[in-house]
């Protein structure tokens, strides 16, 4: 498979803080979604695919290619959605639309005119007067319509309403309905990539945890609930709750097989909440 952003022995410390030679890879094609708790990395991640940060050590390549030499053909060919806001308040959505546009050969008019139709976008208001779920929808609208390849998106709906979060979904489905683009998608709100994301990048405490299908995240990991004098030392769990009456723990099924649990113990799949919150309480 292609590989459309790879990221190769990446380290960058800020303070006390460092991202740890981090070495995996976002096959081209599909959505992925880039997960972990607050402060784990993701948007230093982001803006390093951005070029926003350089590593210290280490590289990331974009399209096969390095930044150092093939910037402005990477840039051209990445659509972006940042949480952030990078847009001038007093413009319009239109006057706005042209500052875009001008950095781009492939924009296409007709396609965005399309998109500021299909998200109920008037393009005389001025960005202020724009709500936070308006201002995601025109950042949406201005980086898919130049036709990236590569749409790279931080946080996109935290904070938005579940109606919109839902469109937004079927937007990102029918962008890489052809199988020629591509989707970088982080966020902490785990449930819209259950639904979406195929492959996922899980990064804890500036560590890389997991990178691979989310079905192969899921078939690592079961949730397990039993009453407390079922409890063993034994299990291999990575992160776990108990009270007087019961427990609930994440356990790594690579690390012991189905048949050696109590029958008595209830196994479920876990959610990708699950992942994330029972791996940062066992850390």
């Amino acid at each position: 498979m292609t590989r459309v952003i790879e990221f190769r022995q990446f380290y960058k410390r800020h303070g006390d803080f460092a991202l740890s030679n981090l070495n995996f890879h976002v096959e081209a094609g599909y959505i992925t979604g880039l997960i972990g708790p607050n402060g784990s990395g993701k948007t230093t991640i982001i803006r390093s695919i951005m070029n926003a940060i350089r590593p210290d050590r280490g590289e990331v390549l974009v399209f096969g290619q390095s930044y150092r030499t093939h910037e402005r053909d990477i840039k051209r060919k990445i659509g972006f959605v940042y949480d952030e806001d990078f847009f001038y308040n007093h413009l319009s959505i239109r006057e706005m639309k042209l500052i875009v546009a001008s950095f781009y050969p492939t924009w296409n008019e007709d396609a965005f005119r399309r998109y500021l139709d299909e998200f109920g976008l008037p393009e005389r208001k001025k960005i202020r007067d724009l709500s936070k779920g308006m201002r995601t929808k025109f950042a949406l609208a201005a980086a898919l319509a130049h036709d990236p390849e590569l749409l790279v998106m931080d946080e996109p709906t935290s904070g938005l309403d579940p109606v919109f979060r839902q469109e937004l979904l079927s937007v990102l489905s029918d962008y890489i309905r052809d199988g020629t683009k591509s989707v970088l998608f982080s966020t902490h709100i785990c449930a819209d990539l259950e639904r979406i994301a195929d492959y996922i990048v899980y990064i804890g405490r500036g560590e890389l945890r997991f990178s691979g299908t989310k079905e192969e995240l899921f078939d690592r990991y079961a949730i397990v609930k039993g009453p407390v004098e079922l409890l063993r030392d034994e299990l291999p769990f990575v992160g776990l709750r108990q009270t007087r009456h019961g427990f609930e723990g994440l356990l790594d099924r690579e690390r012991i097989g189905t048949e050696a649990l109590d029958p008595a113990l209830l196994m479920e799949r876990p959610t990708l909440d699950d992942i994330v919150v029972f791996t940062r309480e066992g850390t």
